[in-house]
């Protein structure tokens, strides 16, 4: 079956931390991540390039995309890099 945002953030971030924790780290409330796991609201978009950074994974992979959570750079420019 599909896994969705939730289940995959709730996984993700119960290997790192509490959801206080991430939420801090985020700036944003508990309650938000919580609203998140539960799959009742999506983060920004600013706070979802946050996750993926957090936790090391792709948008795609969270968003349920792709099942892969590498973030694949095969597609990068030398200025897509210079961007970084």
């Amino acid at each position: 079956g599909m896994e969705y945002f939730g289940d995959k953030l709730r996984a993700l971030r119960r290997k790192k931390t509490q959801q206080n924790d991430l939420a801090a780290r985020l700036g944003i409330v508990g309650a938000s991540v919580s609203s998140y796991e539960k799959n009742k609201q999506y983060p920004s978009v600013e706070v979802l390039i946050q996750l993926c950074q957090t936790f090391d994974v792709s948008a795609d992979y969270l968003l349920g995309l792709s099942d892969d959570k590498n973030f694949n750079t095969s597609t990068l420019t030398e200025e897509h890099y210079r961007l970084f």
